[in-house]
């Protein structure tokens, strides 16, 4: 059977279909409504069916989203997609498919798509990161999503910037969350950007600053060794907690093959042992590795059962 995967995000749905030998047999991206919950369950059903009919063979569905599944009510929760906090997408597309949907956080997808056949599939114990629009992880051990009782296990993007200092990290930020000071809003690529602009009274997307940091730009170079430090502490508090084998990220920032290096020569420092073996690594498959874990989510649960 083939497997269908979907990526819903903020702009964009992403679809992927998959054959039994891993291959991408279909891919389509649409436009995200945002208008209206009705809008967007209208929308994907008419994606999902039209996939249907230009495939003619039967598959399993994963959806990957922004959010999470409420243990207790099955409804979406934390998901900044705000036209999706509330509803129970999952039992919607179960009735209109009459087949079971799995859907797990964006992150999750990512984490279990690496940790499967990609850059942590050599390893035991996997911790994902995105640090893109947003900061969101995932954990797998042995290929299988941790899970706890409250469906937020690698939510690590909301918790409080370790040791922040206003004089070292910069002014309060407030997070979509309702907290201040969450990680997502000084290490994901838009926390990034809007921390320098703000401090330079500029108006640059966070590539522009990388730009500037390689040429030799003061403030860039400074505003960039203070993102690695807030990483290096950041990862470090979740490696004293998990010590993962592999940290592999995704998302915008992990693009910029420098972290891969300045990070390890920070990360020792905080975290509590001699020597840090865990290997900081960037995602195998990139942008493509959210939707892919989509398409792994029904197979990781038949194997659970």
């Amino acid at each position: 059977m083939y497997r269908l995967g979907l990526d819903v995000g903020g702009t964009k749905i992403e679809a992927v279909v998959i054959d039994k030998n891993n291959h991408v047999i279909f891919q389509k991206r649409i436009s995200t409504p945002t208008d209206a919950y009705s809008s967007f369950l209208s929308s994907l059903i008419s994606f999902i069916s039209q996939i249907q009919m230009e495939l003619s063979e039967p598959f399993t569905i994963g959806i990957g989203l922004p959010g999470a599944i409420s243990p207790d009510t099955g409804k979406i929760k934390n998901c900044n997609c705000l036209i999706l906090n509330g509803e129970d997408l999952k039992s919607d597309l179960s009735l209109a498919f009459d087949q079971p949907i799995y859907i797990a956080n964006d992150a999750d997808c990512f984490t279990l798509s690496e940790a499967m056949d990609g850059a942590g599939s050599n390893h035991t114990t996997v911790f994902g990161v995105i640090i893109g629009t947003g900061c969101g992880g995932g954990i797998t051990m042995n290929r299988q999503l941790l899970s706890g009782p409250n469906a937020i296990a690698g939510e690590w993007g909301h918790n409080i910037l370790p040791q922040y200092s206003e004089s070292k990290d910069g002014t309060e930020q407030l997070c979509y969350c309702g907290r201040e000071n969450c990680i997502e809003r000084y290490i994901s690529g838009t926390g990034f950007a809007v921390r320098y602009n703000q401090k330079y009274s500029s108006d640059l997307k966070a590539i522009d600053i990388i730009e500037k940091m390689r040429s030799g730009d003061k403030s860039a170079v400074e505003h960039y060794e203070l993102l690695v430090d807030m990483c290096a502490r950041s990862l470090a508090s979740v490696i004293n907690i998990l010590d993962p084998h592999v940290i592999v990220l995704g998302g915008g920032l992990s693009n910029v093959d420098e972290l891969y290096e300045d990070i390890p020569k920070v990360i020792g420092q905080y975290v509590f042992s001699d020597v840090c073996n865990t290997q900081i690594v960037k995602a195998k498959f990139g942008d493509s590795s959210g939707v892919r874990g989509a398409c792994w989510l029904p197979e990781m649960h038949q194997a659970k059962h």
